[in-house]
C-alpha cells in the first residue's frame, strides 16, 4: 500500500489522507489500485477498514477490517479469506498501529476500458463508493 499525505497520526497534521490498495487481501472489498480517503483519528469500532502499519514490518502500510478488539489490540483479517497476511498469522495489531479509518474509495479509469457510453456510465456510478462498516461481513468473517 502507498500513502501521501502523512504516514500517521498527529494532532498537528491534516486529518485525511490518501492511499493506494497493492494486493488482493481485501477483495472484492477493495481492488488492486482503488485509492483510498483515509480519515485520521476516526472512531473505530467492529467492522471498520482501516490503515494500519504491520504490526511484523512497521515501514509497511496494510490495509484491513477491523474484526474485534482483544488483549493486545485488535484482530483484523482480509475480506479475501485466500490471502494471508493478517492477525491469523501475526496475532493482536496493538492500537497505536491502527493509523486511520477508511472512509470511500476511488476506482480510477482502467485505460482503454471506458469505451462505450454504457461502460462510461457504469465506471461512473461505481467509482466512488464511501466504505462504511459491514458489520455482518465482520460475523461472518469472525466465524472462521
Amino acid at each position: 500500500m502507498r500513502e501521501s499525505g502523512r504516514e500517521r497520526a498527529t494532532e498537528s497534521g491534516p486529518p485525511f489522507g490518501i492511499a493506494e490498495v497493492t494486493g488482493v487481501s481485501m477483495v472484492p472489498t477493495l481492488l488492486h489500485g482503488d485509492q483510498l480517503l483515509v480519515h485520521y483519528g476516526g472512531r473505530l469500532r467492529p467492522g471498520c477498514v482501516a490503515v494500519l502499519k504491520h504490526p511484523l514490518q512497521q515501514d509497511l502500510l496494510i490495509v484491513k477490517r477491523l474484526i474485534e478488539r482483544r488483549d493486545g489490540g485488535w484482530w483484523v483479517l482480509g475480506d479475501n479469506p485466500d490471502a494471508e497476511g493478517d492477525s491469523r498469522v501475526f496475532g493482536a495489531v496493538p492500537p497505536e498501529l491502527v493509523l486511520g479509518r477508511v472512509r470511500a474509495r476511488y476506482r480510477p479509469v482502467t485505460p482503454g476500458r471506458q469505451r462505450s457510453p454504457g461502460v462510461r456510465l457504469s465506471w461512473l456510478v461505481s467509482a466512488l463508493r464511501p466504505v462504511g462498516s459491514d458489520r455482518s461481513a465482520s460475523r461472518r468473517l469472525r466465524a472462521r
